[in-house]
């Protein structure tokens, strides 16, 4: 039988895995970096920095690199939910491994205050949307935490105190 980190890992291979890096904001799927740079800019969606906590996803999907996210009312039908955003200190770059560190500092314990239920415990992860070294320079320190189911299946409605 399959342990949830297991299955965590293989459902985040199944949508583009360790690592997509959003036009200039990578998500971080529990910490795991990637530098895969392919590109697949969508015509489809919202702009990557116009999420905001509270917002529900559909970017189970998305491509290596893309610009835009499609943001859906959370009674639809979505994949994900951004349920907390925390700036980094200004400053020098400080190099991806540091900044998925920090998005697992941040995100962990703000996910089981959200869901209700620690990561191990939960049927729901998190991954987050983090700075690239190019959104840094123009700005970008934030760490945008995003629940979602292990599976990435859809969901409708809040996650926020599901328990599950």
């Amino acid at each position: 039988m399959a342990t949830k980190e297991t299955t965590r890992f293989m459902a985040l291979l199944a949508v583009g895995a360790a690592s997509l890096v959003l036009a200039g904001c990578s998500l971080l799927p529990g910490g795991n970096n990637s530098t895969d740079t392919s590109s697949n800019d969508s015509e489809e969606g919202d702009d990557v920095f116009s999420i905001v906590v509270g917002d529900c996803l559909n970017d189970a999907d998305a491509a290596e690199v893309v610009s835009t996210v499609p943001i859906v009312d959370c009674s639809e039908p979505h994949d994900s939910e951004a349920f907390y955003a925390e700036d980094l200190p200004d400053g020098d770059f400080p190099g991806d491994e540091s900044i998925s560190s920090s998005g697992d500092t941040i995100c962990e314990p703000q996910f089981t205050s959200f869901i209700g239920l620690a990561d191990a415990e939960s049927l729901y992860t998190y991954y987050f949307y983090s700075p690239t070294e190019q959104s840094w320079d123009n700005g970008d320190r934030e760490i945008l935490c995003v629940a979602a189911t292990d599976d990435f299946s859809q969901v409708t409605g809040t996650l926020k105190g599901i328990n599950q």
